[in-house]
């Protein structure tokens, strides 16, 4: 087909050039987003009398057809078009004639594609926080439930004090909060429309920006028109809050894999969230925990991408911007997907509380609280510190948790120890005395789910 910028050119393009140009393949993905800023531009046009009111009327009804002709599969976005820009002008015009060649009125496509990128950004970027808001409502409900299911926590992959369960989730709260309040920050800097900028200077119409922009959901119009059809810093920056959700899944995916080998044995996967083996019957594999870690590095890459291409762009726009689009749509949909299935995974999720309970005793657990046990009854703490060091040893050797050996035992090792020291030590006592904001403690707990409820009370 005749393209709709073909006035200047004598000769076709090359079929190998047309196809390496065009941009329809990925870029109707921006369907609804280029009808939605058309509908817009076409009533800022009536307003400021570029067109007629009967035109606007002609073009909007045209408009509605068409995305009600796309939603119903009546009319396919193929390849013989170069973009989606020029799908639906083109199909306007065939439609409703000589009032359809008056869309683009006042508009490039430099500022066309710019409003639709922003626009899709935006309603990804609510559909991310979405996702995460109900991970964290999954999160929470754990925390509440496990207030007191008491687990090693780590250090280097060694047990290093006694936690709970509730606590350990509730890092990752933290994480994702951070998540949706990133969002929440780039949903606010992005939110200015670029519509009206033109190739690149504005044009001489008589446009009305602020109504395009009030009309689009919009704080404003972007302020200088360079600017407004070359900049994808929005994008860069939801790609980075991306990668660092990706990042979080893929810790978290790390440990439900460590925690559902044999030999911690702390969950039980659903089966609706595993496989198995195709050989050894006995395997139950966390396929989603390991593909979620997996993916992190295709996130990781889309950013990679966008920073490479943009790095080296004059102002204004050049058309190696156009890359900005399959790797940045395939990382919102695979970060998207991530949460969702891991948020499954994590919501079905058996724990198996007296494994890591058992767990967080013979791992020595309360070794420092042994130490402050001494040093609570005038020994230095330096000296404490190797007394328990020889006591772990006596212990290892004996196959024995601290709480395991008789008086007599620990007396051997030192004469501080008296019968209390089964009190101070318990699993239960180490974790509940520790009651300063953000520890393990179940006062200290409380007042953290408390805090998180109204932070997801807020969203």
């Amino acid at each position: 087909m005749a393209q709709l910028w073909g006035g200047r050119f004598t000769k076709s393009t090359d079929q190998m050039v047309y196809d390496f140009n065009a941009s329809i393949s990925f870029d109707k993905k921006l369907f609804a987003q280029d009808v939605r800023g058309s509908r817009a531009h076409v009533k800022m046009l009536a307003s400021v009398g570029v067109i007629t009111d009967e035109e606007r009327d002609q073009i909007l009804d045209g408009l509605d057809s068409i995305e009600a002709d796309v939603n119903s599969g009546a009319l396919e976005i193929t390849s013989e078009y170069e973009d989606v820009h020029s799908f639906v002008e083109a199909n306007l015009i065939d439609r409703i004639g000589d009032a359809g060649k008056k869309l683009h009125t006042g508009r490039s496509r430099n500022d066309q594609v710019a409003l639709d990128m922003r626009l899709y950004t935006r309603d990804q970027v609510d559909a991310t926080s979405q996702a995460l808001k109900h991970l964290l409502e999954t999160i929470l409900g754990i925390m509440e439930e496990h207030i007191d299911t008491i687990m090693p926590g780590f250090t280097h992959l060694q047990k290093a004090q006694p936690i709970t369960l509730a606590h350990h989730m509730g890092a990752y709260f933290e994480m994702f909060r951070r998540d949706v309040l990133r969002l929440s920050d780039i949903r606010e800097r992005m939110n200015y429309c670029p519509l009206g900028s033109g190739a690149l200077a504005g044009t001489t119409y008589p446009l009305n920006r602020d109504m395009t922009a009030e009309l689009l959901d919009f704080n404003g119009p972007t302020l200088n028109s360079m600017d407004g059809v070359s900049d994808r810093d929005y994008l860069i920056e939801f790609l980075s809050a991306l990668a660092t959700i990706q990042m979080h899944l893929s810790r978290f995916s790390e440990e439900v894999i460590i925690w559902n080998s044999n030999e911690y044995r702390f969950v039980e996967i659903d089966d609706a969230y595993s496989t198995g083996s195709s050989i050894m019957p006995q395997k139950k594999n966390p396929d989603i925990a390991e593909l979620v870690r997996g993916k992190t590095g295709r996130v990781y890459g889309a950013l990679t991408s966008l920073l490479t291409t943009m790095k080296g762009i004059p102002l204004a726009y050049n058309k190696d911007m156009q890359e900005d689009k399959e790797m940045a749509f395939d990382a919102m949909e695979t970060v998207q997907n991530c949460i969702v299935l891991f948020d499954g995974m994590l919501a079905t999720m058996t724990f198996n509380k007296e494994v890591m309970a058992e767990s967080a005793k013979k791992g020595f657990t309360n070794a420092t609280d042994a130490a402050d046990y001494l040093v609570n009854r005038g020994v230095p703490f330096r000296d404490a510190h190797g007394i328990i060091g020889q006591l772990v040893l006596y212990c290892i050797d004996k196959d024995k948790s601290i709480d395991e050996l008789s008086l007599e035992e620990l007396k051997a090792i030192s004469p501080v120890f008296e019968e209390d020291i089964y009190d101070s030590i318990s699993m239960e006592t180490c974790v509940n005395k520790r009651l300063t904001t953000g520890a393990p403690g179940h006062e200290a707990m409380t007042f953290e789910i408390k805090a998180c409820k109204e932070f997801l009370n807020s969203l």
